[in-house]
């Protein structure tokens, strides 16, 4: 299982110009899931993904997961 993370100030998905999903100041996550991957792999993978420090603290340093910044995710 693969992620591919960005950090977004807004995102959305649409198909076929219906919007379907929408989240704010957040992660924009792509997932690649091999047919070997199993509930265990992704329960430690979206552990990782909640706990990655890629936002900035009032230093201004990467220092803050998105639950501390309350953000939110697109997967």
């Amino acid at each position: 299982m693969r992620f591919v993370i960005q950090r977004v100030k807004e995102a959305s998905v649409s198909v076929e110009q219906e919007v379907i999903g929408r989240i704010g100041h957040g992660l924009l996550v792509f997932v690649g899931v091999s047919d070997t991957d199993d509930k265990r792999i992704a329960d430690k993978m979206i552990d990782k993904l909640t706990k990655l420090r890629i936002f900035d603290d009032e230093e201004g340093k990467t220092n803050l997961s998105a639950t501390d910044v309350n953000g939110e995710f697109l997967i």
